[in-house]
């Protein structure tokens, strides 16, 4: 009798799907998308570090080529070498991202402008040698920012020698959204009739800034209530905004949902209203679009290139002319240019200057003030009536110091740190700060994927500070405290750890 004997079934192994920020683990399978990948890096990285810098440098200009020059030519291509990675890295790094944008153009090729031009929109009031000292503090900053990159690569462990518990996500709150959506309502309509209606909107910053002096908010010196006005009547609504953007973006459910469209339409015409290029500075409207931008599309590693490489055309040929708005028609001067170069010399990037600036008035008597304007920052709702020492904004009060008219200055991150707490203490804190981004930025690439559910905070919060970073780095930071303290009010009202169907966004 025959015996059956059946061999055993064994189910072949089957390899799991990588995710695209997991590739460098399984090995990169080539692509037409990554074969057109590497054929534009070299273009790309020539390009940003070599090509645009040496252009600028060789144009006639009555610039001193000097120490100062040559510097300022370093950290040009230093600045666009890491930018370059950025738009090239495997991963979304967006708080990184933004950091080297801003600094190849308002610390590199706008500043490199004007060293060849011998041009500049605010005057450099010191010696030569004081804005040698700033653009080689600028360079000691960047490069610990680096380091600080570098050393959050080493994660923390367990204490039996393993990895980390990943924390428990933040999601938001399915009711206190809604509650959010109300409060941004209420806010953006007492910012509107506290102004005269909608209209003045959309007639130039120089009304908006008329109408909340008219309001009596915006007393002497004191900003606070203006930054608090502005502030309650814009960011809520940009939050709320995000929040549903965000949702109707990765749920079915949602999109099914008329009242959920409907609230989500509305949101928008509100934000068109108070969010809008028009009334609001630049910065401001970059940060919207940025965060519009990657939420709507938060998994794209081809819309995150082309947003940081489309972002120094746009900074070259469009930022220089986008205060178009700034003021009325009576006292709206063009700009009459010859050269590319004028624009970014005679605009607004003043953030080397200033720094500069920074450094004579710093040397001239007062010192570094040990923490005394990061206190003004912190506190910056505290009114003057109660403090009457608070500090003014920094780029305020080298202005005044100056004897300029115009004292809305810049005041970098790196001469925000530096007057406090000196060159050590800036080189600390730049490199927390890129301790911190790219932290932030490898969890976002982790929790921002097509499986994460609609109501994850950080898919709406990386995005949003990512574009926000632009004002902040470019400072004064007492200047952008205001927007920064409602924003983490609103974030705490929706926030939550709980994911029932109850609570969380389905």
């Amino acid at each position: 009798m025959a015996t059956d004997i059946r061999k055993p079934s064994v189910t072949p192994a089957v390899r799991p799907v990588p995710e695209p920020d997991d590739a460098h683990k399984w090995g990169r399978v080539t692509t037409p998308r990554t074969l057109l990948s590497r054929a534009l890096s070299v273009p790309l990285i020539l390009g940003f570090t070599v090509f645009l810098p040496l252009i600028v440098a060789v144009q006639h200009g009555d610039g001193q080529r000097d120490a100062a020059f040559w510097l300022q030519l370093l950290l040009t291509m230093y600045a666009g070498a890491r930018l370059s990675a950025m738009v090239l890295t495997s991963r979304r790094k967006l708080l990184q991202g933004s950091f080297w944008l801003f600094v190849y153009m308002a610390m590199g090729v706008a500043p490199l402008a004007q060293a060849v031009l011998g041009r500049v929109p605010t005057p450099v009031v010191g010696p030569r040698s004081d804005l040698t000292v700033a653009i080689g503090l600028v360079l000691l900053g960047c490069t610990a920012f680096d380091v600080g990159v570098l050393l959050a690569r080493h994660r923390p462990t367990g204490r039996a020698g393993g990895s980390q518990k990943e924390p428990r996500p933040v999601m938001a709150h399915r009711r206190r959204l809604q509650l959010l959506t109300v409060l941004a309502f209420l806010c953006s309509a007492a910012f509107i009739m506290k102004l005269g209606g909608p209209a003045v909107f959309f007639s130039s910053r120089q009304e908006i800034i008329a109408g909340i002096e008219e309001a009596g908010v915006s007393n002497g010196d004191g900003q606070a209530g203006q930054a608090l006005l502005r502030g309650f009547g814009t960011v809520p609504a940009l939050l709320a905004l995000l929040l549903y953007t965000r949702w109707l973006i990765t749920s079915t459910y949602a999109r099914r949902k008329v009242s959920i469209i409907v609230t989500w339409g509305a949101l928008a015409l509100l934000n068109l209203v108070v969010n809008n290029p028009i009334s609001n500075p630049r910065y401001w409207f970059l940060t919207v679009m940025f965060a519009l931008l990657f939420t709507v599309f938060p998994v794209s590693a081809a819309m995150y290139r082309v947003a940081l490489s489309m972002a120094v055309v746009i900074a070259l040929l469009v930022f220089p002319f986008a205060d178009r708005f700034r003021y009325d028609e009576k006292n709206y001067k063009p700009v009459e240019t010859t050269s590319f170069l004028e624009p970014m010399a005679l605009k607004d990037y003043d953030q080397i200057g200033m720094f500069a600036n920074t450094i004579t008035y710093s040397n001239s008597g007062p010192g570094h003030l040990y923490g005394r304007q990061l206190a003004g920052s912190v506190f910056f709702a505290v009114p003057r009536s109660v403090w009457p020492g608070k500090p003014k904004d920094t780029g305020v009060m080298v202005g005044e110091w100056m004897g300029t008219v115009n004292t809305n200055l810049s005041s970098p991150i790196w001469a925000e740190l530096w007057l406090d707490f000196g060159p050590l203490g800036m080189g600390a804190g730049l490199l927390g700060v890129g301790y911190a981004a790219a932290r932030v930025d490898r969890r976002y690439a982790k929790r921002a994927t097509r499986r994460s559910p609609p109501g994850s905070l950080i898919s709406v919060v990386v995005p949003l500070v990512a574009g926000y970073s632009f004002i902040l780095l470019r400072g004064p930071l007492l200047q952008a405290s205001g927007r920064v303290a409602i924003a983490a009010l609103c974030l705490a009202l929706v926030a939550t750890y709980r994911q029932d169907k109850g609570t969380t966004l389905r």
